[in-house]
């Protein structure tokens, strides 16, 4: 059976912002609480801030970008977040852009693959309570962190494309996707999640997470096309050139410059799930179908047009027709 689960669909300036998401996943039937990368309010601390005002639920981070923090500053952050909150966390990570790496770094990563190779395969030793020795060539360091007794952990790797999909195959708990059709998935991410696995003799596959945008038509709602949605909530992705390669091979029209043009492929594709909500549910059952292991709601262009409390109250009756009451 898929899980459903929330993202935070805003990034918080108060705290008091992000409560009722997360109080959404402690009362309905979501299993977690996401967050993105965020550059306001940096989303350990959001998650380590709502433990303390009590509202305990697991947690994802899909994804962190590696050029922010040392392999072993992200096993402590992850680590600290499970034992503040005393759940489950998935921390993800992703390479970022080219320019976002050139502008922390220097230069963009030479090798992103072997980057994220070296960097996954640390923090999943760290929180393991290895001690780390790595000798280059992107990372030499060595370290464990001090025994304590916490919640898991999974590490996770955000995947667009093949490549990388392999790699997740190889060395993640889990694979997380953001915008991506869930005929690519099925066709194209999934079979190479397992050709990584079957490479390293993996005997199990890692988790597969979607961030799956959406967003409902309904009366008295006026400019929830599901186009103009999926524009409101995904623009800096469908400009973005590592998103326009991927949403090019899944068969977008990426071609014309137009970002209008590729909103509608985005919607044509499932990629959002848009309409009302019977037509939302059938495509979600299409990732269901195509072997996601948990689908994440994501209501950002809800949130962004029309405010959180109708951010809320999609994602309410999305999560009551989609999985059952805990």
């Amino acid at each position: 059976m898929t899980d459903y689960s929330v993202l935070l669909p805003s990034v918080p300036r108060r705290l008091e912002q992000a409560l009722p998401f997360a109080g959404l996943v402690r009362w309905t039937g979501a299993c977690r609480l996401w967050q993105g990368q965020a550059m306001v309010m940096e989303p350990h601390q959001t998650f380590t801030g709502m433990a303390g005002a009590g509202f305990r639920v697991p947690t994802g981070f899909g994804v962190t970008l590696m050029p922010l923090r040392h392999p072993f500053e992200a096993a402590l952050q992850a680590r600290s977040v499970a034992l503040a909150t005393g759940e489950s966390v998935i921390a993800g990570f992703g390479p970022g852009s080219r320019a976002f790496q050139e502008n922390l770094l220097g230069a963009p990563y030479e090798k992103p693959l072997q980057v994220a190779r070296q960097y996954v395969q640390a923090v999943r030793r760290l929180l393991d309570g290895e001690t780390v020795e790595m000798d280059g060539p992107h990372y030499t360091f060595q370290g464990q962190l001090p025994p304590a007794v916490a919640p898991r952990v999974d590490v996770g790797l955000g995947v667009l494309r093949p490549a990388m999909a392999r790699l997740a195959g190889e060395v993640a708990d889990v694979v997380i996707t953001w915008l991506t059709p869930p005929g690519y998935l099925r066709e194209v991410i999934l079979p190479a999640v397992v050709e990584g696995a079957e490479r390293a003799g993996r005997t199990s596959l890692p988790r597969v997470v979607a961030m799956v945008p959406t967003g409902l038509e309904k009366e008295g709602r006026q400019g929830a096309e599901p186009e103009r949605l999926a524009l409101a909530g995904n623009s800096a992705h469908m400009q973005a050139p590592h998103y326009l390669d991927m949403l090019g091979r899944a068969g977008v029209d990426v071609g014309s410059g137009r970002i209008q043009d590729v909103a509608r492929g985005v919607v044509e594709t499932g990629a959002f799930a848009g309409g009302d909500l019977p037509q939302v549910l059938k495509t979600l059952r299409v990732y269901e179908e195509a072997g996601v292991d948990e689908i994440v709601l994501n209501a950002t262009a809800v949130n962004k047009l029309f405010g959180a409390q109708e951010a809320l109250l999609d994602l309410s009756a999305i999560l009551r027709a989609a999985v059952p009451p805990r």
